[in-house]
């Protein structure tokens, strides 16, 4: 039996405490009436929690794209919990959430992630050697990292590989990634793309921060990811997670990187195992479970 959902826990004591962008938020939702309110942030959720509670707008309301634990995303109102992955949601419930209002499609990711391209002729296509593995270095779409603790490790390696480093809007970052490549035999460096999902057909093995979207992104290619330098929080539990699953390796010591890649990419049986359960963990079709979701709960007779 579910537990009782227990009173709210709110940052905000009263409307007076609401951010500016509150009221102009309820005066909309009064407005426009609507029959299901989607709430993409944990502050949203609470905001919108409070409306529902104290005005007569009477609407079914959504947590979706729920990435991380917080309490606060546990309020009465909420009639449907969207989460990345089974773990999480046995946090929620055990938080006070209703299981039965939490679903589980995974982490929305793009359309494209649902289909897999062919692999040597995109390898060829980008200019990767046929038979020569590939390591893709991630710093995240904003260039946040720390490039010398990953790439003196690389630089170590003495197995034939190929390096492809992808560094992000940051021209700075980009500038002192190229000068540490510099000892690196085939590398390349780059900075934004539009062709993520290509590099990672294309790579068989990635290292980064274990941000969300990239890890879910790996996973819908069975790619896994060598976890390092992860902030405190939350991106250490996603490490935790990691490691739970199987479908990576969680690099405590930076030390550890430069065998770890060696191992893996000398011992196809050792990265075979982390490629198979990444595969088995991806939900590619996460935004349209969860917009299907989202259209049951609406097609729900009212009953408030």
């Amino acid at each position: 039996m579910d537990r009782k959902c227990p009173a709210p826990i709110s940052i905000y004591r009263s409307r007076l405490a609401l951010p500016p962008g509150a009221q102009p938020l309820f005066r909309f939702i009064d407005d426009f009436d609507p029959d299901v309110v989607v709430a993409t942030e944990v502050g949203l959720c609470e905001i919108a929690s409070m409306h529902k509670r104290e005005s007569k707008v009477k609407f079914r309301l959504v947590g979706l794209e729920i990435v991380d634990f917080n309490q606060a995303w546990v309020q009465p109102e909420v009639d449907l919990y969207l989460c990345t992955h089974q773990d999480l949601a046995a946090e929620l419930a055990t938080a006070g959430a209703p299981s039965s209002n939490i679903v589980t499609p995974g982490q929305p990711l793009d359309p494209i992630f649902c289909r897999l391209p062919e692999r040597e002729g995109l390898r060829a296509r980008l200019g990767v050697i046929s038979d020569s593995p590939l390591l893709l270095v991630l710093f995240g779409g904003a260039g946040f990292g720390r490039p010398r603790l990953i790439l003196s490790e690389v630089a170590k390696l003495r197995h034939t590989l190929q390096v492809a480093v992808i560094t992000g809007r940051n021209p700075r970052m980009e500038k002192r990634v190229s000068a540490l490549c510099q000892g690196i035999p085939r590398s390349k460096v780059l900075d934004w793309v539009d062709n993520m999902h290509e590099w990672m057909v294309a790579a068989d093995l990635m290292v980064g921060k274990p941000e969300g979207a990239t890890l879910t992104e790996g996973f819908a290619y069975g790619l896994p990811l060598l976890a390092v330098d992860p902030l405190p929080g939350n991106e250490q539990r996603t490490c935790q997670w990691i490691e739970k699953w199987g479908g990576g390796v969680w690099i405590k010591n930076p030390a550890e990187l430069a065998p770890t890649i060696g191992r893996l990419l000398s011992r196809r049986e050792e990265l075979d195992s982390p490629s198979r359960t990444s595969r088995a963990l991806a939900r590619p079709r996460a935004a349209y479970d969860a917009a299907e979701a989202i259209l049951r709960l609406s097609s729900v007779g009212s009953g408030w």
